[in-house]
């Protein structure tokens, strides 16, 4: 008898439904399964025979075929287990054929008949929705996840025994309810990391202020403890809170790497990636023969942290060029091509030179060559593509002694807040959504300025030669300058102030040296 139902797998960060038939009929007995498919989902003929043996079922001495197609598609990962299992159990007979439609089920089995997590159930309920399917059956530590969609009914499963049941008595399966709004509602700042606890250092934190109000991405260089990695970790204090859609994005993407949080349903905090300098390229970008997520993608939303960056691998800081100015990865495989998300804001530290006392020499061993080979490590067509940069000098005792209370991150965040609103207001039409992803019309119509503004612009543009990626950078930084003091128009004091938060060029770097 032949029997089918739907299941899905994952390309990128989405599910495509997968359409798993089953055929019981006489012959060489035999458990065949066809559709293109990777050792590991070879290999759930042995463990769907055991569970159903396991669970009072065991297959009959007959010739079992099992397709999954699109057979075209390579499919990987032990997620069809469950399906598998569903679409024999209808073919024999066992459970009412007709129960099996409508449905989308996934998960993987354990040999005794246990359910077993997935990753990916969040992407697999939107494809769902998207399939016109109104049920889905999943593994009961997945379902909070899966329920999430609001569109569709998500059913969990523990075991063997009680799919059988819920496919013999769809009535008595019980929806899986969660509230995105209470979760995000429960969505606490992370206290223990305010920067009213950083001393000093008064304008790198303006700097962040506007690097977080624009995302714009955000260079800070200075000696070993002068705070940068402190303040970098504040940054994310400083972030308006995640909408649900963004949430919903945030989540999708961790489930589909594994790295939901066991229990947690929702991403409910701005992420904060920090991989270490060893990171390879393709950590960064993600990667594999199926590819998943890697450290860009992950941060998607929030923040990546580089710290030490000269020490990273060239290959490694060279693939960041794409993802910062497109916004996304692309990685192609014989199997077809992957895009992962890419909306990140880089936040990066270095020291000026390799044992980071330059420019004072009553400190400093690096010789003039070395300390330009080690800024050397940057290309410039990276550089080109941070749009802040800013000197962090070594404190003073007064300033770790500072008497009086510094600026607490929520007072910086309602700023902070107001900036994105009024981003989003101006760019309600336009495909960006803040200053710093301004295409160069955008940029032209959204920054307008007086004479005054214009002669200024012409003084610092032949003064330090700008370049033109130079030039449109500086006038997105003005921009929300002038968005964090509400002003509608560009004022020559925030031209000024975006003049002094100009990334050098690699070429002034090596002349300073």
């Amino acid at each position: 008898m032949f029997s089918k139902v739907l299941s899905a797998g994952i390309g990128g960060v989405d599910a495509y439904p997968v359409r798993v038939e089953a055929d019981v009929s006489e012959g060489l007995p035999q458990f065949l399964m066809v559709g293109y498919l990777a050792s590991e989902v070879k290999e759930a003929g042995d463990r769907v025979r055991t569970a159903l043996r396991n669970a009072g079922c065991p297959l009959p001495a007959r010739r079992i075929t099992v397709n999954l197609a699109p057979a075209s598609v390579r499919k990987a990962g032990s997620r069809f287990d469950l399906a598998v299992a569903a679409a024999v159990l209808a073919s024999m007979q066992k459970i009412p054929a007709e129960s099996l439609g409508g449905l989308m089920i996934a998960g993987e089995l354990s040999l005794s008949g246990q359910v077993l997590g997935i990753p990916g159930v969040l992407a697999l309920a939107e494809a769902a929705r998207a399939a016109g399917v109104k049920r889905c059956i999943v593994p009961s530590v997945n379902a909070r996840e899966g329920a999430l969609i609001q569109e569709v009914e998500v059913v969990g499963v523990s075991d063997l025994t009680e799919l059988i049941e819920l496919l013999r008595h769809p009535e008595k399966g019980v929806r899986t309810s969660v509230s995105p709004d209470s979760l995000l509602g429960r969505s606490e700042g992370n206290e223990a990391e305010d920067f009213s606890q950083i001393h000093g250092q008064k304008m790198v934190r303006r700097a962040a202020e506007v690097a977080a109000a624009g995302m714009h991405n955000f260079l800070m260089i200075g000696p070993p403890g002068s705070g940068k990695t402190m303040i970098a970790r504040r940054i994310p204090g400083i972030l308006p809170p995640l909408k649900l859609e963004e949430s919903l994005k945030i989540t999708k993407i961790y489930s589909v790497a594994g790295l939901l949080p066991p229990g947690e349903a929702l991403i409910t905090k701005r992420p904060f990636r920090a991989p270490h300098h060893t990171t390879t390229a393709e950590a960064l970008a993600g990667g594999g023969r199926l590819p998943i997520p890697g450290e860009i993608s992950l941060s998607s939303g929030g923040i990546l942290f580089l710290d030490e960056l000269p020490e990273f691998r060239r290959s490694a800081l060279e693939i960041l060029r794409q993802p910062l100015e497109e916004h996304r990865v692309c990685i192609s495989r014989t199997a077809g091509t992957y895009v992962f998300p890419a909306d990140f804001m880089l936040v990066a530290a270095m020291n000026p030179c390799a044992c980071g006392y330059y420019p004072d020499r009553s400190r400093c061993t690096c010789a003039p060559r070395e300390t330009a080979r080690y800024l050397g490590r940057l290309s410039q067509p990276l550089l080109d593509r941070i749009d802040i940069c800013m000197q962090a000098p070594r404190l003073s005792y007064g300033e770790l002694q500072g008497e009086g209370e510094n600026e607490s991150s929520a007072s910086i965040r309602r700023r902070v807040e107001e900036a994105h609103r009024i981003q989003k207001e101006r760019f309600r039409e336009a495909p960006a959504r803040f200053n710093s992803r301004m295409s160069v019309r955008d940029t032209e119509r959204f920054c307008c300025l007086g004479q005054r503004e214009k002669q200024l612009l012409k003084e610092a543009f032949d003064r330090f030669s700008l370049s033109a990626r130079a030039y449109h950078r500086l006038l997105r930084v003005a921009r929300t300058i002038a968005d964090l003091e509400q002003e509608e128009r560009v004022r020559e004091g925030h031209i000024l102030e975006a003049l002094g938060y100009r990334p050098y060029e690699r070429s002034e770097w090596l002349r300073e040296v």
